[in-house]
């Protein structure tokens, strides 16, 4: 592990322990030329399936793209950096329990307003605005209507 400090190549682990989910390792290093210490954090690098857009084009999975879209839709929401961490941990499991070689933005996305409508619907709502792309105010009344009578 090369060392932030100095560059230098080898590092020895003084301290290793899972975090809280026990999705990955916390590791404690120590630099083996200048002596000071940093963290590392290791996980497990997963084979997801590729995202099909809605033009045909595929791409890899990006986990950030995905946080950072359901966080706009929380902003201002009492909905925690925790609780959307599970949600995209969530919908990777499902991926990757998919069996598939590629999943559409179509599905990712009604996975996400799933997992959404059970955590906060004001969230739920402003993803499915930007989602769905609504058209005009007749579309998202619908939407607003069907939430209404869940």
């Amino acid at each position: 592990m090369k060392c932030p400090y100095c560059a230098f190549l080898d590092s020895k682990v003084v301290d290793s322990r899972p975090d809280k989910g026990g999705a990955t390792i916390k590791r404690r290093r120590e630099c083996e030329s200048c002596g000071k210490r940093f963290t590392t954090h290791e996980r497990v690098e997963e084979v997801l399936p590729l995202v099909t857009k809605r033009d045909g084009r595929r791409e890899p999975f990006e986990r950030m793209k995905l946080i950072v879209g359901i966080q706009k839709a929380c902003e201002k929401r009492p909905v925690s950096v925790e609780t959307i961490e599970k949600l995209v941990d969530r919908i990777e499991i499902r991926m990757q329990e998919s069996g598939e070689k590629e999943v559409g933005t179509t599905t990712l996305g009604e996975w996400v307003m799933a997992e959404l409508h059970g955590i906060d619907q004001v969230a739920y709502v402003r993803f499915a605005s930007v989602y769905r792309s609504f058209k005009d105010i007749s579309e998202f009344m619908v939407e607003l209507q069907d939430l209404l009578k869940k």
